[in-house]
């Protein structure tokens, strides 16, 4: 059996940190500096990186399983799989290489994990839920991708998972924007995150923007979840249906439970059942928020704090006189027929977030020469990619009762420090950084051990701001230790 590499990588502590104690950012209104603040990061120090297992195929969400294991999805590769983090040793639990799809390069593919919390303790309800992309239309060449999520049942004998029972499909779905986070609350309710699915943009411009959009009782009865984009989902794990304490919107109760988002890829819960979310800003204003029932949250008229700044939202698909189907979308030059419009001109009811990333001020020149044609790895916001709660008892003191934040764009591994009452985040810290796309976290159960999962492939800003594709441990999971 193969042995994880023992060679630890002692990392200094400048380096572990990624920081100087003047590099610790406050809390603010603004971008990543909100204002430097002096604290002691000697409990922080100290760290090594470990690799313990490689050859994922864009591991996409870790959970620390109640066998000892790391449960992984793997979004290209297709599967779920059980790695060993003693040995690195992989096995694959759940095999959908002929079911789900994936398209290269894309958001696409076997995605939001989240097991039961009766798995293995001899109580019938051994349920790991999966959800993935498929084509609902396989008579057709064509590809009609949707997404589905499953509650399979895990057999410890032959270590797989069977008997699937789908409990929503036909969810919106495409190569952009995805989210997919999948909680098991401590309501004894599956949580789930939908995209924009990256409308309003790129290849999808002239397509409106529905993360404002709330389903009426004919969609609900016909199954019919267009509305379910840019949303926070709130199921039944039984059968996923529509919980009965779920808010009413419009009139209409529905699984939204919150709403207003453009790629929410962070979400978990606090030791208290606080709901964390990440939200992806576009070129600004990466967002951590704290859902509640029913609220809204912006996107696309606002991102991150209503204040104006360089964000406005400009509706392509309204393009006036001239119909977006003769322009050329570009994030930089935008017609003049295409409206402009400020933050502060709507006014819908809206909860701000409690902390924002790239926030930067209007007038901000988002054309950096050095990225070429990859600009947006070089835009202010970091693509914030999970968010993991470290509880106040956790075996590392310095990250007690904060949320760790892996990126994308600027590899790095943050831990946000919450106020005592888990309604703010009063520092931002940076702890490891690294030329890696950080995906997801998941913690050992004395919180000792801090496992994370990079992408496969992708853009990463270099050590010199300007971004590269060379990664240095694709597809991989990683775990950093304090000695």
């Amino acid at each position: 059996m193969r042995r994880i590499r023992t060679a630890l990588v002692a990392v200094p502590a400048a380096l572990v940190l990624g920081i100087t104690q003047s590099a610790v950012f406050q809390a603010g209104a603004g971008g990543p500096a909100g204002g430097d603040t002096e604290r002691d990061t000697a409990s922080l120090n100290g760290f090594t990186k470990q690799v313990v297992a490689t050859g994922l195929g864009n591991p996409y969400e870790i959970v620390w399983g109640p066998d000892g294991f790391l449960w992984a999805t793997e979004k290209s590769g297709r599967k779920v799989t059980r790695v060993d983090p003693r040995t690195g040793a992989k096995s694959t639990v759940l095999d959908l290489t002929q079911k789900a799809v994936h398209t290269m390069g894309g958001q696409d593919g076997v995605l939001g994990l989240a097991l039961h919390p009766d798995l293995l303790k001899n109580k019938g309800r051994d349920y790991v839920y999966v959800s993935y992309t498929y084509d609902s239309n396989t008579s057709d060449a064509e590809v009609d991708q949707r997404l589905r999520i499953d509650r399979y049942t895990y057999d410890s004998k032959s270590g797989t998972l069977g008997r699937p029972k789908n409990l929503i499909s036909g969810l919106a779905s495409g190569t952009d924007h995805q989210s997919a986070r999948l909680r098991y609350g401590p309501d004894g309710k599956l949580y789930y995150t939908i995209g924009d699915q990256g409308a309003n943009q790129l290849q999808h411009f002239c397509e409106p923007n529905r993360a404002q959009w709330l389903p009426t009782e004919e969609q609900i009865e016909a199954k019919d979840w267009i509305a379910y984009r840019g949303k926070t989902l709130r199921l039944n794990p039984e059968d996923g249906s529509i919980p009965a304490d779920n808010p009413v919107l419009n009139g209409v109760r529905s699984h939204v439970w919150a709403y207003g988002f453009r790629n929410a890829q962070g979400l978990d819960f606090g030791a208290d059942g606080t709901l964390y979310n990440g939200d992806q800003g576009p070129k600004t204003d990466d967002e951590i928020n704290v859902l509640t029932k029913g609220a809204n949250y912006g996107w696309p008229y606002v991102a991150g704090y209503r204040d104006d700044k360089a964000y406005a939202f400009r509706p392509w698909s309204a393009s006036a006189p001239t119909p977006c189907a003769d322009l050329t979308f570009s994030d930089l030059e935008v017609p003049e027929s295409v409206l402009r419009q400020k933050e502060t001109d709507w006014q819908g009811r809206f909860t701000e977030p409690i902390r924002t990333f790239g926030t930067v001020d209007t007038g901000y020149d988002f054309a950096d020469p050095k990225c070429g044609e990859l600009v947006y790895i070089c835009w202010p916001s970091l693509a914030n990619s999970s968010i993991t709660y470290y509880p106040d008892t956790g075996g590392i003191a310095g990250l007690r009762n904060s949320l760790l934040m892996t990126t994308l764009k600027d590899g790095t591994v943050y831990r946000l420090k919450l106020s005592d009452d888990g309604q703010k985040i009063t520092e931002a810290t940076p702890l490891w950084k690294a030329q890696n796309r950080y995906r997801d976290i998941a913690l050992s159960p004395d919180g000792k051990s801090v496992y994370v999962a990079t992408d496969s492939e992708g853009n990463v800003r270099d050590r010199n701001g300007a971004p590269t594709t060379e990664l240095e441990n694709p597809g991989s999971i990683l775990v950093f230790r304090l000695q």
